[in-house]
């Protein structure tokens, strides 16, 4: 009874405090815009899908017809030779996705970052121009961009420290908390008890602004595979921000101090901690500047065609050891392999060992900023929702591997379709649309 009794006190006083409801609308007004940015760019990516998957169906009609009609390709382009399969490969349309999950309204991550969808070929890599490199949330404010977890993970604590600032400083600064003790029993769960009554207002927000971002999406919250872990998540960060400003207000003494030390250890943990950290990072992992990759695409990429014919032979047989079953052609003639298959096949493996260290260091950079997790919440809660809302590091870093992998299949179906003399057929290249994607 004493805690419904707290309860309907605060709520009156909640309604009647004008500063404290501006606060409040304020919230809500900037998580619906957060949303309303999550839920575009979803939407957005999802709409970018649709329209390379049909102009994809196009392409493969328009190159399937050629070999109807009994043409090698392109009239404008002679040169091309569709029953080849250098050709063949080259004009098979293979895109890879990453396609958005809905969850990624409410934590928008690396989604600007990094390409969702890539044209892949034996010449690509997965460090290509369309993947873009990763700009942190901060920088992203600048151009506009504002995302639900920014709001929750930023903006939340001082949405409660409005609340909080004068839960049991207003009284002592008035003299009177003896006789509300009296009233209402011990200090603790009066305070609590107040406490408690801005955290269940803040969860209950929470609950309906995430029901908001998933009907902006059009995906029901069920259909959202971590809907509810992610609740659970911002439920866990709201109760860690209510134990720290109701231990100050324990001990507080007074309004302004009560204030002061909570905006203080906002401050702490919210900027200074992950600012501190973030430096620590880069003094000992500077970031990298991707001179190991310029270099293979550009100088051992052009170093490879200066190489005797019998040392390109060499390296392809030990890198494709199936091409030894069949070193000679029909008429009992050694076989060579083009210089241009062979450099594309080498190049790609330097280019994967320079990926290798850029990617090397980038993992070695996440693992230290994972050690300062258990004194650094916010930067752990915020890869946690990166992590539940699919636009993670690691989920791009997936995707990159499986692009990786793409390329690779396709170079290893040029240089041995090339090799055994594969003729591509209407049948063939059919195989090749499916197998490659």
């Amino acid at each position: 009874m004493k805690f419904f009794t707290i309860f309907l006190y605060e709520w009156r006083h909640f309604v009647r405090t004008p500063f404290k409801l501006v606060a409040i609308f304020l919230f809500a007004g900037a998580s619906t815009y957060a949303l309303q940015n999550g839920a575009s760019l979803f939407h957005k990516q999802t709409e970018e899908l649709e329209s390379i998957e049909a102009e994809m169906l196009t392409d493969r009609a328009t190159y399937l017809a050629y070999y109807d009609s009994g043409e090698k390709g392109p009239k404008a382009r002679p040169w091309v030779d569709l029953t080849t399969p250098y050709w063949a490969v080259w004009y098979t349309p293979v895109y890879h996705f990453k396609k958005p999950s809905p969850a990624m309204v409410y934590s928008i991550g690396q989604a600007e970052q990094y390409g969702f969808y890539k044209s892949v070929n034996f010449r690509s890599s997965t460090y290509d121009a369309d993947m873009a490199e990763e700009i942190a949330n901060p920088e992203r404010l600048q151009s506009g961009t504002l995302d639900f977890s920014f709001v929750s993970l930023y903006l939340l604590p001082l949405l409660l420290l409005i609340f909080l600032y004068n839960v049991k400083g207003a009284e002592a600064d008035e003299g009177f908390l003896s006789l509300i003790y009296t009233q209402t029993g011990t200090e603790r769960t009066w305070l609590w008890a107040r406490v408690s009554f801005y955290g269940g207002l803040v969860a209950v927000l929470l609950l309906v602004l995430m029901l908001l971002g998933a009907a902006l999406t059009g995906v029901s919250p069920t259909a959202i595979p971590s809907f509810f872990s992610l609740y659970l998540w911002h439920l866990l960060y709201l109760g860690l921000w209510l134990f720290l400003f109701g231990l100050i207000l324990w001990q507080g003494k007074s309004t302004i101090g009560n204030t002061l030390q909570m905006l203080g250890v906002w401050l702490l943990l919210a900027f200074i901690i992950p600012a501190a950290v973030h430096q620590w990072v880069s003094i000992r992992q500077p970031p990298s500047l991707m001179t190991d990759l310029i270099d293979a695409q550009r100088d051992d990429t052009y170093a490879l065609y200066d190489e005797p014919d019998s040392v390109l032979q060499a390296r392809v047989l030990a890198l494709f050891p199936e091409m030894s079953n069949n070193l000679t052609d029909e008429a009992g003639q050694p076989k060579r392999i083009a210089a241009n298959q062979a450099a594309t096949a080498l190049s790609n493996e330097l280019i994967k060992a320079s990926i290798g260290k850029i990617e090397g260091r980038n993992q070695s950079r996440n693992r230290l900023i994972s050690y300062s997790y258990w004194f650094n919440p916010v930067s752990f809660m915020l890869n946690k929702l990166n992590q539940l809302s699919g636009t993670h590091y690691q989920d791009y870093q997936a995707y990159r591997d499986e692009i990786q992998q793409m390329i690779d299949k396709q170079i290893k179906v040029l240089v041995l379709d090339t090799w055994n003399g594969v003729e591509v057929n209407k049948q063939k290249y059919l195989e090749y649309q499916q197998s490659l994607n």
